[in-house]
């Protein structure tokens, strides 16, 4: 029973809401390194809640017992390309999930793939001698995008938890 293969999504979960939990006392806290431990707990729900849909899609493709049941990445899964071999309504509804670009799956890939960019250094307006001292500022200029906030990414947790639960439901075998 271990070695089934709804434990690992069962476990990223867990460890999410873990971190969720670390991620709560360090808002809370006024330690010197809160921000730095918000931070890290941050990084770590998201990287938690990327490998809880890797496992519900290594579930998915253990099910249709698909070619690739194995992929290291979900985003392997996640194509239209996945459909046309084996058409199954759960990836269906992930892939269509991933596709608009406003639904929490596509947020927390987004989420995920900035894990692994390197910081910017935000863009600085040139000086010209030439314009006046005062100046128009425009304030809908995109600066630094807020950090994710405790309430998205239990959202997203618990959007990933009730999906599990409902294709779990239909892929048993009865």
């Amino acid at each position: 029973m271990a070695n089934e293969r709804y434990t690992r999504t069962n476990q990223k979960l867990y460890f999410a809401g873990l971190a969720l939990e670390t991620l709560a006392k360090a808002e809370q806290g006024s330690a010197m390194n809160a921000l730095a431990r918000m931070q890290a707990e941050r990084e770590a729900v998201v990287f938690h809640l990327y490998g809880a849909l890797l496992g519900l899609c290594h579930e998915i493709a253990g099910f249709y017992r698909l070619a690739d049941s194995a992929a290291p990445r979900a985003q392997a899964y996640l194509t239209p390309a996945v459909l046309t071999s084996a058409a199954n309504p759960e990836l269906a509804e992930l892939v269509e999930l991933t596709q608009q670009p406003h639904t929490w799956l596509s947020q927390l890939l987004s989420a995920y793939g900035d894990l692994f960019q390197p910081p910017r250094e935000p863009a600085k307006p040139k000086h010209d001698v030439t314009t006046p001292l005062i100046q128009a500022v425009d304030l809908g200029a995109e600066g630094e995008p807020e950090p994710l906030n405790a309430q998205t990414l239990e959202a997203w947790r618990q959007h990933l938890k009730a999906l599990a639960i409902r294709f779990r439901d239909g892929l048993s075998e009865c």
